[in-house]
């Protein structure tokens, strides 16, 4: 239906790859003004039937400077796309919208992981009960070496969950509510990857183990000022004996639409720790616990 169709479409007529080709994050279509182009799911036995006993092999993505916000207030500016797609094409939109939807890191460190110790923030404990709570043994080859580079932390983190640096998960947690697992979540505002920030990288393990089989689940309602909201916060606490510590590890990873906060500590007061750590009303406490 195109008069004038572009070369590199044209040479991308008929291509078959695999769904989660890492092709597909730049070239899924339309891939730029005007394109018409469509992909179309195949079985295998279709594909059987164009002759194919496989996908094909991803062509080499070329990348060209192209000029554009020619008539934006601040002037034109030269940007990098793969040849054959027009600027802001070069995305797949359903992958995009699932990282949109992972939570960045709150600044401040553990600094903005409130506790009941410091009054004012959130609710006290609601749950009565028993307030112990026992420590599971940590395997010490799941400490990770301290020398890893830049962004391998944060790729051994999304392994637990089946997701990989460029491929987000949908994970449910143990009450069913879903977490979009990304590589977002180490993701500073300048896009840089600091999954080793305040020394985190060798617990990264104990942060995964504590979303995926807290101990404990907390909720409560906290006003965000910056946004002029209420933030439902959701704060994932567990208890963990680390190989060469003598404190046992307190681990609390909390998560809100607004950012998420993982703090791992091993206090000498630990009780007085974990009290500051419960904060709302409880949802969950994990069967070995439960009386």
């Amino acid at each position: 239906s195109v008069m004038h169709p572009r070369p590199h479409h044209v040479a991308w007529d008929g291509l078959v790859l695999d769904a989660d080709d890492p092709w597909w994050r730049t070239h899924f279509p339309p891939n730029g003004w005007g394109c018409q182009c469509r992909v179309f799911a195949l079985s295998a036995k279709e594909l059987q039937r164009l002759g194919k006993r496989g996908p094909d092999k991803a062509p080499a993505i070329e990348r060209e400077t192209k000029l554009i916000g020619q008539r934006s207030p601040g002037g034109p500016r030269e940007v990098q796309v793969p040849a054959g797609i027009d600027p802001g094409f070069d995305y797949a939109p359903g992958a995009a919208r699932l990282k949109s939807a992972i939570p960045p890191e709150r600044p401040g460190g553990e600094g903005s992981l409130k506790t009941g110790s410091t009054g004012g923030y959130g609710l006290p404990n609601l749950t009565p009960g028993d307030d112990s709570l026992p420590s599971r043994p940590f395997p010490s080859e799941k400490l990770l070496p301290t020398d890893w580079i830049a962004g391998a932390y944060a790729e051994r983190f999304l392994q637990e969950f089946g997701a990989t640096i460029d491929t987000p998960v949908i994970y449910r947690d143990v009450i069913g509510e879903p977490l979009v697992i990304g590589a977002e979540l180490f993701t500073d505002a300048a896009g840089s990857l600091k999954d080793d920030k305040y020394g985190r990288g060798k617990y990264m393990l104990l942060l995964s183990q504590t979303l995926i089989d807290p101990d404990e689940i907390w909720v409560r309602l906290e006003w965000n000022d910056r946004l002029q909201k209420a933030i439902v916060r959701r704060r994932y606490v567990a208890k963990f004996d680390v190989a060469g510590k003598r404190a046992a590890a307190l681990v609390a990873f909390e998560w809100g639409s607004d950012g998420w906060s993982g703090v791992t500590a091993f206090p000498s007061q630990g009780k007085a720790y974990l009290d500051g750590l419960r904060i709302g009303a409880r949802l969950y406490q994990r069967a070995a616990q439960q009386k």
